[in-house]
């Protein structure tokens, strides 16, 4: 792949979405299950009525995969953080004691010319 970016752009918009959605979702079943009797989980209709009325699909099919994508995220972000913070130390400027005489010698004739200029 040539261009990586709008490809990042798009996976990262589908983890979001998916993300946001199963936790409404999950927060929708907490407000529909809290505070009602067994007879009244037993009795519910629809997807909410069916997922109350088996646990185990609802585990499997909204709270693992939150779970996942979760953990997804963590990983996604201390890779991401490790990555950039290798970057920034290569790009850190070396100090005066490792550079070579060389190049000790082409800063000064640079910091000479500077003066000479404001001199004048």
């Amino acid at each position: 792949m040539k261009n990586k970016k709008p490809f990042y752009i798009a996976l990262l918009s589908l983890d979001a979405v998916l993300t946001i959605g199963l936790a409404i979702f999950n927060l929708v079943m907490m407000i529909n299950t809290i505070g009602k009797s067994a007879a009244e989980l037993l009795g519910g209709e629809g997807l909410i009525g069916y997922l109350q009325q088996n646990p185990t699909v609802y585990l499997l099919a909204f709270v693992l995969p939150l779970f996942l994508l979760l953990a997804g995220n963590i990983i996604g972000l201390v890779l991401y953080v490790r990555k950039s913070t290798a970057k920034e130390q290569q790009r850190q400027v070396k100090s005066i004691d490792d550079l070579t005489p060389e190049e000790l010698a082409a800063i000064k004739a640079e910091l000479n010319k500077d003066v000479e200029k404001k001199e004048e």
